[in-house]
């Protein structure tokens, strides 16, 4: 028997018809779906130690299970001390299997281990069906050990969806478990 993650499974059994029925879609090939997880950290403080982007990029990819890769800047910029070329950032775009457990860690394991955490606010999202959360800490996430943190980062983690409307990513995204505030 082969292993499905608990999100995509849920998604076939339950999301789909409920989402359809919610939203009045004529086929199930209208619901939403999750296409991509994209996890990004910006580093600012990289352009003094070439270290820290490394760092990052190891914590992501024990963070997400697959190779992240470091950003770098476009263009020079004198007031930030930036030159075309450095590296500033570190990101991982998850699809498929990976993406589903990556959510599911997130959900169960990473967000209940937040401070003070009372859910995720209502305003990250764009306009088109994406949202997006931020992470004030990366020690959230078990897999990060938290005696070799050189330094806490926080991280993006952009959800993108296949819906047309806020509203119904944040239907999709709530029945995935994802715990925002109530307004």
């Amino acid at each position: 028997m082969q292993y499905i993650a608990r999100p995509k499974k849920k998604y076939n059994e339950t999301i789909k018809s409920a989402l359809k029925e919610e939203f009045g879609y004529k086929s199930v090939m209208q619901v939403p779906k999750l296409q991509k997880i994209v996890i990004s950290q910006g580093l600012g403080s990289a352009t003094a130690d070439k270290k820290i982007v490394d760092y990052a990029v190891e914590e992501i990819t024990l963070i997400s299970g697959q190779k992240a890769v470091p950003c770098i800047s476009k263009k020079d910029e004198a007031g930030f001390k930036l030159r075309k070329g450095m590296p500033i950032g570190a990101m991982v775009t998850l699809r498929g299997d990976r993406m589903y457990e990556f959510l599911d860690r997130l959900v169960s394991s990473a967000l209940p281990r937040v401070r003070d955490f009372n859910g995720i606010k209502n305003s990250g999202f764009d306009g088109r069906g994406n949202y997006t959360l931020g992470v004030t800490e990366q020690i959230i996430f078990p897999e990060i050990n938290i005696d070799k943190v050189k330094k806490i980062q926080g991280m993006d983690i952009t959800f993108v969806t296949s819906a047309s409307t806020d509203k119904e990513a944040k239907a999709l995204l709530t029945h995935f478990g994802l715990p925002f505030k109530k307004n």
